[in-house]
């Protein structure tokens, strides 16, 4: 095994004299050594350097040994050999770096932009680039084979994106994905950070998932500074991140059953996702959980009157989300609209890097929580709930199982609440360092890693939420499907188009 990676654990400070500079080829080598070896590509993302050459890092997740391996390699010229043809993990990856910073990866098989960005390393007017969504779509050609279109506007309120489908009559031979209509410059907007608005932009990555990015960015910018987050505040985040969990859980298990016309289900659900959005509130005064969590700790406590209320709305959320979810697998013809649809198998699951319910529902033990563990969960942990089969209903199991094991990790943590402060003082964040933060959001893992510079700012911050890994799993998913099929398939995913464009 190559010596090129410094291996440490979550949330932990690496200095950057510590981590050493290989070529791009040793680096590339050593990646595919360790996802060979059953390593997971967790970021790949490039940097500017002063001298103009681009610092290529990746980010190699050893779920079993708890570990996440960190490399880099200088590239003197814009062209390298692709990684994506050997581990096609880092297919999105190596695509964004080329639209950031015109790298050239040689034998990448379809090579186009993810999101019509600005390059982080240019300074070419905007009016130059390619309009967001118009390129080069793959398309089937053959007698009786059409095309389908569809967005980037939809009906109802949802956030755009285009899918490009590739059909023979009903059946779908291809489904490709254009994104980048929510591109925000969250990542350049960090460069030159922390500063008063990093926080609140942070929270604003992908909206229903506050907890999660807030969690990700705190332990990053906690590990750089050598904070620790008092238990009481440890805690609350806990509370916090797994009452957005079984928001969205329930939420998404409703909107399933309203696309296969299931109104019971549906109508409980909606109502049952507000119980748990008002926990929230009563937590911090916001539904999505802004500004509860905070550097060094939480922003607001939970008084005994306040625990008590939650303890009992909580006990009669579960009770009703157990009868309108039981109610769904009671009906057979709910559950034979979900079997066998939108199957992605253990394998491919595994090659192309899914995370959260879309690969647990492939059988694969991946959680945060588990195998990377950082905050409260390195004294609680949650067990890993997994499906069988890698469809709709096994993603649909997923959610549910999930939803119990959150019930009983905030009902455990409201019992038992420590008696400390809610914020540590705070600290001066380490120059020239970096660190890895990891934290399983409801969708899967948010990866979030910071360098500095030599005066302790943010030189680059870059973050991979879970949908960047898993939108291509979509689009896996629809091979050989009714096109019929996609609403459903679509919502068993339920991807964030924010989160991904930044």
């Amino acid at each position: 095994m190559t010596d090129i990676f410094v291996t440490g654990k979550n949330a932990r400070p690496i200095t950057l004299a510590a981590l050493p500079e290989c070529d791009v080829d040793a680096l590339r080598e050593g990646i595919l050594q360790r996802v060979e070896n059953g390593g997971r590509l967790a970021a790949l993302f490039g940097d500017a350097c002063e001298d103009g050459a681009i610092m290529m890092y990746a980010v190699i997740a050893d779920d079993s040994e708890g570990q996440l391996a960190v490399g880099r390699a200088k590239l003197e010229s814009a062209s390298y050999a692709a990684l994506t043809p050997d581990c096609a993990q880092a297919h999105w990856f190596e695509r964004e770096m080329a639209e950031q910073f015109g790298l050239k990866p040689d034998g990448h098989p379809w090579l186009k932009p993810i999101r019509f960005q600005r390059p982080l390393s240019s300074d070419r007017e905007p009016a130059e680039l390619p309009q967001i969504g118009v390129t080069d779509f793959y398309r089937v050609r053959g007698e009786e084979v059409h095309e389908v279109a569809v967005g980037p506007v939809h009906a109802g309120v949802i956030e755009p994106g285009h899918f490009r489908f590739q059909c023979h009559g009903e059946n779908v031979f291809h489904l490709e994905i254009s994104l980048g209509y929510q591109h925000r410059g969250i990542e350049r907007a960090f460069v030159g950070g922390p500063h008063k608005l990093t926080v609140h932009q942070v929270e604003t990555i992908a909206g229903d998932t506050t907890a999660g990015h807030a969690i990700a960015y705190c332990q990053a910018v906690e590990a750089l500074s050598a904070v620790s987050p008092p238990s009481r505040a440890l805690a609350l985040r806990g509370i916090a991140l797994e009452l957005e969990r079984l928001a969205n859980h329930v939420g998404d298990l409703g909107a399933l059953s309203g696309d296969v016309g299931y109104l019971p289900t549906a109508s409980y659900c909606g109502r049952i996702r507000g119980d748990f959005l008002n926990m929230t509130a009563s937590l911090c005064g916001s539904r999505f959980g802004r500004g509860l969590i905070r550097p060094g700790g939480v922003a607001f406590d939970c008084s005994e009157s306040d625990r008590a209320q939650l303890v009992e709305k909580l006990a009669i959320a579960e009770k009703d989300a157990k009868n309108a979810v039981e109610l769904l697998w009671a009906m057979s013809s709910v559950v034979a609209r979900f079997e066998n649809t939108g199957t992605v198998g253990r394998a491919m699951c595994e090659e192309i890097g899914l995370v959260g319910p879309a690969a647990r529902a492939c059988g694969i033990e991946r959680d945060v929580r588990h195998d990377h563990p950082a905050g409260i969960y390195q004294y609680a942990q949650v067990p890993v709930m997994t499906g069988h089969h890698g469809d709709v209903n096994s993603r649909a199991i997923v959610r549910w199982l999930e939803m119990q094991q959150s019930i009983e990790f905030v009902r455990d943590r409201l019992a038992n609440l420590p008696a400390s402060p809610l914020m540590a003082s705070a600290a001066q964040i380490a120059a020239d360092a970096m660190t890895v933060s990891m934290v399983e959001a409801w969708r899967g893992e948010i990866c979030h890693v910071a360098i500095t510079d030599d005066r302790g700012r943010f030189r680059r911050y870059k973050i991979v939420d879970p949908s960047f890994h898993n939108w291509f799993g979509l689009a896996v998913a629809l091979r050989g499907q009714q096109i019929s099929d996609f609403p459903l398939c679509n919502k068993s995913f339920n991807l964030s188009y924010c989160g991904h464009d930044l």
